[in-house]
């Protein structure tokens, strides 16, 4: 990624904030239409459901040294963002440019762009992450439900699962990591970090939803429809698999 915003400049940024929130005197120039991207982005994320009211969060690395994430503001409706209202976030979690909020899940973000050389990384909200990521530590053999700490949930034996960088048959499977949720975001980012490197570009928060990630918006914008698809055919699947089990057993019942 372009590497646009030089040291000197984040160095001499002003820390007083204005009565709007703006920070002045950052001058920065962004990568050619990230700005643009990222919002489209994260407005047809909106669209397929996986981010209502003001949930999830999305940032894109606009450089890597010094590292200046470009994110949407916390508690903003996700799908209406406009280029000019993103803000720029550096390595210690600070809002550098822009007005508003950064959100405490910037910890994650900074967590996976750092480890796994993230390009963008993409939270959503949707039905089937919250609902699996919950079931998978309420499900976890090693420990009771209400002190599991981690977990994981295999996604197995589909077509989709090519369209996970580094997969190229269906014969195989992937574990999703799955961590409880902290409100403790830098303690949360802590845990997640050894499971990152070995993670199918995807984790996932108990009750929670999806962190997806990639080299590039358009390579973790790919990932997050792959990882959403995959968890809507595995509760699916989950619910035949009940289904069928009662039709088994309801003649002997009778």
């Amino acid at each position: 990624m372009m590497e646009s915003i030089p040291a000197a400049a984040v160095a001499s940024a002003s820390p007083d904030v204005a009565a709007d929130g703006r920070r002045p005197g950052l001058t920065s120039e962004l990568p050619p239409g990230l700005a643009e991207d990222l919002t489209e982005a994260m407005a047809e994320i909106h669209r397929r459901g996986w981010c209502d009211g003001t949930g999830g969060n999305f940032s894109c690395v606009a450089s890597r040294e010094p590292l200046v994430l470009l994110m949407a503001p916390s508690g903003v409706h996700k799908g209406r963002v406009r280029p000019d209202e993103l803000i720029q976030v550096d390595r210690s979690g600070g809002v550098i440019a822009g007005s508003g909020k950064a959100s405490a899940e910037t910890a994650l973000h900074l967590a996976i762009v750092e480890t796994c050389r993230a390009g963008a990384v993409l939270h959503t909200h949707s039905q089937a992450g919250t609902l699996l990521s919950q079931w998978a530590l309420e499900g976890n053999p090693q420990l009771p439900a209400d002190t599991a700490q981690a977990g994981s949930l295999e996604l197995t034996g589909l077509e989709m699962l090519k369209g996970l960088e580094g997969i190229h048959t269906h014969a195989t499977s992937a574990r999703l990591p799955v961590l409880a949720n902290d409100q403790d975001l830098p303690q949360l980012a802590a845990r997640a970090r050894p499971l990152l490197p070995a993670a199918p570009h995807g984790l996932l928060i108990a009750g929670h939803g999806l962190y997806a990630w990639g080299r590039d918006l358009a390579n973790a914008h790919r990932h997050l429809e792959i990882l959403e698809f995959l968890l809507e055919q595995r509760w699916r699947q989950m619910l035949l698999q009940a289904l069928s089990q009662h039709r088994t057993l309801q003649p002997e019942q009778v």
